[in-house]
């Protein structure tokens, strides 16, 4: 499983980090450090997503 949540995290990592990103741009940070720090906690937050995302599909729940 925990290949299967790697190779989710490629996916579901990038994807929090750029919402966060398009989040801290439309509220109005314009800055280098809001910025990476958006991407930053989306990358984090992906992790404990995408494991749980393997966990269901491991599971057949999805």
């Amino acid at each position: 499983m925990l290949r299967l949540a790697s190779m989710l995290y490629s996916i579901i990592g990038t994807t929090m980090a750029g919402t966060l990103i398009i989040a801290a741009l439309t509220a109005g940070y314009d800055t280098l450090v809001p910025i990476l720090i958006a991407a930053g906690i989306g990358a984090v937050a992906g992790i404990p997503i995408s494991y749980l995302v393997a966990q269901a599909i491991t599971k057949n729940k999805i």
